[in-house]
């Protein structure tokens, strides 16, 4: 003999169990936007006091680390990948252990034909086909960080340094 359907109509949904966790309630909470504007104003400071402190040794020369490879990274500007460290600092991404590096086309075409050179502003790797030099500074960039000037009588090149 099968069982007897259910006579009461499902009145109390609300109450089943469910988990909600401080992902939940960080999303769709009522103090959602508030917590996230505290991380977005948080990663904001950490991403611009890193820039301060690694701009500001770069301009005044002034080197207080003996580590290698802070001081090397503090003597150039950082292009490409760069993390936020724990104690605030940008630092160089570099492949993760283990990792098989494979190696790509080119970062505007993505093809894998002819001979690539690293561009001078983001050092990906660039075809011949897709590199630009800019008339300002002659350096070799690729046409994502390039802008052309319109305004003269002779449409310029410029790098995304000299464009500024």
């Amino acid at each position: 003999m099968p069982k007897r359907a259910y006579p009461f109509p499902e009145t109390f949904s609300s109450q089943y169990k469910i988990h909600i966790g401080q992902r939940e309630l960080m999303n769709y909470g009522v103090f959602g936007n508030k917590y996230r504007q505290e991380i977005y104003e948080k990663t904001k400071n950490l991403l611009f006091n890193g820039a301060k402190a690694v701009m500001g040794k770069i301009w005044t020369g002034e080197e207080k680390s003996t580590d290698p490879q802070t001081s090397a990274c503090s003597k150039t500007l950082l292009r490409g990948q760069t993390l936020i460290g724990h104690d605030g600092k940008l630092t160089k991404a570099s492949a993760a252990q283990g990792s098989v590096v494979v190696p790509v086309g080119c970062c505007v075409c993505q093809k894998n034909q002819g001979s690539r050179s690293p561009c001078s502003q983001c050092d990906r790797q660039v075809c011949s086909s897709c590199t630009r030099q800019c008339s300002s500074c002659s350096g070799l960039c690729c046409s994502v960080c390039t802008i052309i000037d319109y305004s003269g009588q002779y449409d310029e090149v410029l790098c995304c340094s000299c464009s500024t």
